[in-house]
């Protein structure tokens, strides 16, 4: 428990390794000071589904390495995602770009809320730099919510496309954005960069956006991934939600039928966990076979590719399931 009430208290980050710096002696940050009145709710027992194997092989501590060295934010950190210690062995990391800090304070999230940094004009060039390290043949951006800016940070995502491209030619680029809500035009920058892959997780049903996501809007949030599609149709298009939150089963049906049309093509659904006592309970742990049945559904449905598992992330698997979303599309056309 002492752990997961520091997490969600302070930020360990700036301390870690070296304990002698000014930043381990300076009074620790706030991590999430939009949460600290809120009541604690248990945290359940998770089932044996849900266990990962801790990192820490020689191949993680490599790419961690490499992040480090270029002094890059990943989500795998930021939001304790529980595959980091797979997807890093694998030499597999999603860059978070833009800051560590988000603007918004969604129920789930584990990453710093507060009023973030200026934009790092050189980001887009370490970013580059890192994915060419790294030899990565698929790359996921993705980025915290940046509504103090006047494009949602539209142009830094296009920066950074660009950038991958020239560095790494033959890597393919996933990107994971904010919902640029109320931000004009900023959407057709990103799509104008042409990413291989455009995804936008939902989260969750529209009837928890008020307790989950409140700084959001479902029918923007579908209407952007609809728009990706006007734009430009050769993009893929992706979205996510979590289970586990008290949304009923006819609502995920709902929101699958929601995403076929807006013509997305792929849908991850994972299992909600709770980075602390004081984020939105987890009201229950959704079995495999469960899963195995919104998965079966979802191909019913139409999308080519599905991902639904406890451990299901929006970036897990992402350079294999890329690859497997590029041969559906290819045996739909014939």
């Amino acid at each position: 428990m002492a752990l997961v009430l520091d997490l969600l208290n302070r930020d360990p980050r700036p301390n870690a390794g070296n304990p002698k710096s000014e930043a381990a002696q300076a009074p620790a940050e706030l991590r999430h000071p939009e949460k600290q009145k809120r009541p604690e709710n248990p945290i359940l027992r998770k089932p044996d589904w849900i266990r990962v194997k801790a990192p820490g092989s020689p191949k993680w501590a490599e790419t961690q390495k490499i992040v480090k060295a270029e002094k890059l934010v990943t989500v795998c950190e930021e939001a304790g995602c529980p595959n980091i210690g797979e997807c890093w062995e694998k030499k597999h990391a999603t860059f978070m770009i833009m800051g560590d800090t988000c603007t918004r304070a969604c129920a789930f999230c584990n990453v710093k809320t507060g009023v973030p940094q200026a934009l790092d004009p050189l980001e887009p060039a370490k970013v580059a730099q890192a994915v060419a390290k790294l030899g990565l043949e698929h790359v996921v951006i993705t980025s915290v919510d940046r509504d103090d800016l006047k494009d949602g940070g539209a142009e830094h995502f296009a920066q950074v496309i660009r950038a991958i491209r020239k560095a790494s030619p033959g890597t393919t680029i996933e990107i994971l954005t904010p919902d640029f809500l109320r931000k004009p035009g900023a959407l057709e920058v990103v799509v104008a960069a042409k990413p291989d892959v455009f995804n936008h997780n939902l989260e969750t049903v529209p009837g928890k956006y008020l307790t989950v996501r409140p700084g959001a809007r479902y029918f923007h949030s579908l209407r952007l991934l609809q728009r990706v599609k006007e734009l430009d149709p050769t993009i893929f298009t992706k979205s996510g939600i979590m289970v586990g939150l008290g949304e009923e089963r006819n609502e995920i049906l709902q929101l699958m039928d929601d995403l076929r049309s807006a013509d997305v093509d792929f849908i991850t659904i994972g299992q909600y966990l709770a980075p602390s006592r004081k984020h939105h309970a987890v009201i229950r742990f959704v079995t495999p076979e469960e899963f195995k049945g919104f998965e079966a559904i979802a191909y019913v449905k139409g999308f080519l590719m599905v991902s639904s598992t406890p451990l299901t992330r929006s970036s897990h698997h992402a350079g294999e399931d890329f690859a497997r979303l590029r041969a559906a599309r290819a045996a739909k056309n014939g």
